[in-house]
């Protein structure tokens, strides 16, 4: 028995005889291995077509990999000496030689135009009016004698004056228009009207000798007129 080799059973292992065809402990079938070699293809035969086409392919397979391996190692080449001349490039202290740029031209602006100078606006003559009354003449002036001085007595309503000046075009607003007594005692300004600048005037005492000089003022320019007071009537 020690003449008869033995075998292993592929599925569990066990030896037995090599003379079994079957494992006599699973009883898988044993696998017989063939004794014959294999016969020489044409192209491993020198002499033959075969072989010289396949050495003719392996020299093309030699030369085409040598080329890559070739093309490979330029690449890297390249690669390292562009990452070392950027990395030259970036080193502080080398001088650099930059452009002449183009100076832009400055642009010019045109001035803005001054302003036209505010002309003051010029009045020549003013007439204070007492209702439809001018109050014509210069009371401040002896020689020029009013054209009418009203009276205005103690309790009366107060006397409603308005102006106008000459010439009529001359734009004036309320509020340049100035009234003043010469005494405010005897005849005081009132109820200054602010959309047309006119003006009351009341006493509360009479008796005042020459009466009253009531004043209008506008761009520099005065009027007056005479105003007599008077005690109430009994």
């Amino acid at each position: 028995m020690g003449m008869i080799p033995e075998v292993k059973c592929r599925r569990c292992g066990e030896s037995f005889s090599s003379l079994r065809s079957r494992c006599p402990n699973c009883g898988t079938r044993r696998v017989t291995q063939s004794s014959r070699t294999p016969g020489t293809t044409p192209g491993t035969v020198r002499g033959t077509a075969s072989y010289e086409r396949a050495e003719t392919n392996t020299k093309w397979q030699m030369i085409f990999g040598l080329i890559l391996v070739v093309a490979v190692i330029l690449a890297v080449i390249v690669m390292v000496s562009g990452s070392l001349s950027g990395i030259d490039s970036q080193t502080p202290g080398k001088a650099t030689m930059a452009l002449p740029s183009e100076t832009a031209p400055i642009p010019t602006f045109d001035s803005p135009p001054s302003p036209s100078p505010t002309v003051t606006p010029s009045v020549e003559n003013i007439e204070i009016w007492y209702y439809n009354i001018s109050l014509l003449g210069d009371a401040q002036d002896p020689a020029t004698p009013d054209a009418y001085s009203p009276l205005l007595r103690v309790g009366e309503d107060p006397l409603h004056l308005t102006w106008k000046v000459f010439p009529a075009n001359v734009a004036v607003s309320p509020d340049q228009v100035h009234w003043s007594s010469s005494d405010p005692d005897v005849i005081e300004i009132t109820n200054v009207n602010e959309e047309d600048g006119s003006c009351d005037v009341t006493t509360l005492q009479g008796s005042k000798a020459g009466g009253v000089v009531i004043s209008v003022e506008i761009f520099g320019v005065t009027r007056s007129c005479r105003i007599y007071v008077g005690e109430a009537l009994s």
